[in-house]
């Protein structure tokens, strides 16, 4: 058994994406003699300013995030979006079944730790029995928990990111959903800065 953080790595981002997004967006204002080599940052910010978000769509992020299937339950809801997650229907566990440390670990009583790890090691033990006794993986992971790690590739235009990391980065979020999205958020940020900066 094991117990890992969750982790977001960027996988894709649609090359030269604020000059695409410039480039579709001056079409609809019949500008496009007004683009020079550094004029797509600030017609950007006028595109979010205005919220005339559906420019954004053109370009997209494709991210891997590492988390437990709770957060992924979670996250499946939002469309438009490509999703391919790890299968539990296929994966087999029997060598090693990692789980995700709760972000509110830290501040969790000994007491409560040991409970989770028990747990865990319960169920890992649970799951290789039921192996034993001939069922297969996608039959005996009927008793892996929603702690279990899993990890999920998203896709979606930037955007949909934006209203994602909006919703999902809310104070009133369930943690571990939050805690992974404010990670998400930190490195699109990063790379595309002008997109994500206001939020």
């Amino acid at each position: 058994m094991e117990i890992v953080c969750q982790q977001v790595e960027i996988w894709d981002v649609t090359a030269n994406a604020m000059k695409l997004i410039e480039r579709a967006g001056r079409k609809c204002y019949k500008s496009e003699h007004l683009s020079t080599a550094t004029s797509s940052n600030d017609f950007v910010r006028m595109l979010i300013r205005k919220g005339h978000l559906s420019v954004l769509e053109h370009a997209k992020a494709t991210l891997c995030l590492t988390t437990n299937r709770g957060v992924t339950h979670e996250l499946v809801r939002h469309r438009i979006a490509s999703y391919s997650q790890e299968s539990t229907r296929y994966v087999n566990y029997r060598r090693s079944i990692a789980f995700i440390e709760p972000v509110w670990w830290l501040s969790s009583t000994d007491e409560a730790k040991t409970i989770f790890l028990e747990s865990c090691k319960h169920d890992e033990s649970t799951y290789n029995k039921l192996l034993d006794c001939g069922w297969r993986p996608e039959e005996a992971r009927e008793v892996l928990p929603n702690a279990l790690k899993t990890e999920i590739v998203v896709t979606y235009n930037l955007s949909m990111w934006r209203h994602v990391l909006k919703v999902r980065t809310s104070k009133v979020v369930h943690p571990q959903t939050r805690s992974l999205m404010l990670i998400a958020l930190e490195k699109l940020r990063a790379v595309l800065p002008v997109i994500f900066e206001d939020l």
